[in-house]
């Protein structure tokens, strides 16, 4: 009688694909982008090919420092952008989550913030950088001014939203059950608005990035953001593409290590 369950080779090919699947729209845009480079369809100084980028990269993270224009810079300026964002996020985080949580349970609240909010919501970031520059000036201020901004409001967007649909009889099963409102934060409405929580932190990590790079932008003295604008006043495209891959490389790092962290804490939560 033949199985009605998964075979071998069917259960041995999941692990393959969940392995290779992430990777195969990535390789398919290096592969675009050396058949437009290496095939000549595109001018080298328009668009290098990926081995240029590759060079710059190797020479930029690991060649000794002054061995070469940008070489061994690496480490400082990701350690400088890294304190940026850090900083940021965490201040939209201290606000935003707290802000969510209350405006979705209270409607006095909702109210009360919602006009504001979503007015400053929808002024543009470049509009805040001549303020933030008056205000702080350049250099770390200002980019965590920025980036703390950015971050915000999809952190409250999404704590807001989760805290809303968390059932009542949680809350009241929780209060009858004798825990007080500092445990139900904790032990109800956090968890159970967790899944709208953790898409409003993912998001407004990916755009603190984004803010990340135009405080930067303002001629601050290192970053990532700081090496793509130097070498756009120098003609250098490889270096910009090659901050434009970092900077997506070490976004997509501090997402996973988000999420990671965020699971870690739900499983030692149900210890």
């Amino acid at each position: 009688m033949p199985s009605l369950g998964p075979t071998k080779s069917a259960s041995r090919g999941k692990p393959v694909a969940a392995i290779l699947l992430p990777w195969l729209l990535p390789a398919c845009a290096f592969g675009v982008w050396g058949l437009l480079s290496l095939g000549g369809l595109v001018p080298a100084y328009f668009l290098p090919p990926p081995g240029q980028v590759l060079d710059t990269a190797v020479n930029y993270i690991f060649a000794p420092q002054g061995s070469a224009p940008y070489a061994g810079r690496f480490l400082d300026d990701a350690m400088a952008s890294l304190g940026r964002v850090g900083g940021g996020f965490a201040l939209a985080v201290l606000l935003g989550l707290p802000l969510g949580l209350v405006s979705g349970r209270l409607k006095f609240m909702r109210l009360f913030l919602d006009t504001f909010i979503n007015g400053v919501r929808a002024v543009p970031g470049i509009a805040w950088l001549p303020l933030a520059l008056v205000w702080f000036g350049i250099g770390f201020k200002t980019t965590v001014f920025l980036v703390s901004l950015a971050a915000f409001f999809p952190i409250y967007l999404g704590a807001a939203a989760g805290a809303i649909q968390v059932n009542p009889l949680f809350l009241r099963s929780g209060s009858m059950m004798g825990l007080g409102k500092t445990r139900l934060i904790f032990t109800v409405l956090i968890p159970a608005a967790m899944p709208h929580v953790i898409i409003g932190l993912r998001l407004g990590l990916g755009i603190a990035f984004a803010y990340l790079v135009l405080g930067e932008l303002t001629g601050v003295s290192g970053g990532l953001g700081a090496v793509i604008m130097d070498a756009r006043m120098l003609g250098r495209v490889d270096i910009i593409i090659m901050g434009i891959l970092l900077i997506a490389v070490i976004g997509r790092v501090c997402d996973l290590g988000l999420v990671g962290g965020l699971k870690f804490f739900k499983s030692v939560r149900r210890l």
